[in-house]
C-alpha cells in the first residue's frame, strides 16, 4: 500500500516555494502541496525565487532546473553562498534525467532531486520527508555530542568545528548527526538512504557519495573522521563524549 501524505503537524505549517516556469507544473504543485497543508507561494524566475526567498525564509524550495534567465543551479548557487538563505531546504523538480545532471545539483547542495514526470504524491512524500530533517528533534538544550573537534547540538541542529559554527544544509546535518550516533560502524549507501531520505535502498546510492564529499568539505581536516569503507559505505571514527 502506498503511503499518503499526511498534513503537517506543526501549529504553523512551513511556507514551501515553488520555482517553475510551465504554469501548469506550478499548480500542480502547489495544489497538492497546499492540499496537506503547507502554505505555498510561487516563483516562475530565478530572480524572483531569490527575492522571494530572501523576503519570505521558506522551509523549503521545490526548484525546477530550466528556468529563463537563470538556470536553477544558478539559484541554488546562490541560495547556498547566502548567509539569509543558505539554510533552506531544496528539493530540485527537472525533466533531466542524466546521471550528471543529479550529481550537478546534489554536489551544489540539493538536498533531493525529483525527475519529471512525477507522482505528485511521491512528491509530498519527499517534501515532508525533507522538512522531517529540518524539524528539531526532541532533546534537552545540552543534549552535545563531541567526536573529535566536531561538536554536534542535537537541540538546535547546530555544528561546529573546534568552537567555530558550520553552516549545513538540513540532509549535511541528518547525514553527519546519523553516522555520529552510530560511530565506529560501518553505516552502508543503502541503509543511509533509508534513515536520512527516507528512500528505497536500491536508488540513487551516488547521492550519498555527493553529499559525504560536501560534508567533509565543509568540515575542513575534521572531516578526515569520516572513513570511506571501500564496497560498503562510510563510518565515522573517534571516542565521542557528551557535553
Amino acid at each position: 500500500m502506498t503511503a499518503q501524505p499526511a498534513a503537517p503537524s506543526h501549529p504553523v505549517a512551513e511556507r514551501v516555494l515553488v520555482v517553475d516556469d510551465e504554469p501548469d507544473i506550478v499548480a500542480l504543485v502547489a495544489y497538492h502541496l497546499a492540499k496537506v497543508g503547507y502554505r505555498v507561494s510561487t516563483a516562475a524566475s530565478g530572480a524572483d525565487a531569490l527575492a522571494m526567498a530572501r523576503q519570505d525564509r521558506p522551509a523549503l524550495i521545490v526548484l525546477d532546473l530550466m528556468l529563463p534567465g537563470m538556470s536553477g543551479y544558478d539559484v541554488l548557487e546562490q541560495l547556498r553562498a547566502d548567509e539569509a538563505t543558505r539554510g533552506i531546504a531544496v528539493l530540485m523538480l527537472t525533466a533531466r534525467r542524466e546521471e550528471q545532471d543529479r550529481i550537478t545539483g546534489l554536489s551544489l547542495g540539493a538536498d533531493d532531486y525529483l525527475t519529471k514526470p512525477f507522482s505528485p504524491q511521491e512528491l509530498v512524500l519527499r517534501v515532508q520527508a525533507i522538512l522531517r530533517r529540518v524539524a528539531a528533534p526532541e532533546s534537552t538544550p545540552n543534549d552535545r555530542v563531541s567526536i573529535g573537534p566536531i561538536t554536534i547540538d542535537r537541540a538546535a541542529h547546530r555544528v561546529s568545528v573546534n568552537g567555530a559554527e558550520v553552516e549545513l544544509t538540513p540532509t549535511e546535518y541528518k547525514l553527519l548527526a546519523t553516522l555520529a550516533e552510530r560511530r565506529g560502524r560501518v553505516q552502508g549507501r543503502g541503509h543511509l538512504l533509508e534513515t536520512v531520505w527516507e528512500a528505497a535502498p536500491d536508488i540513487q546510492t551516488r547521492t550519498v557519495d555527493m553529499h559525504i564529499q560536501r560534508l567533509r568539505a565543509k568540515l575542513g581536516p575534521a572531516g578526515e573522521i569520516i572513513e570511506t569503507v571501500r564496497g560498503f559505505g562510510y563510518r565515522i571514527r573517534g571516542a565521542q563524549s557528551k557535553a
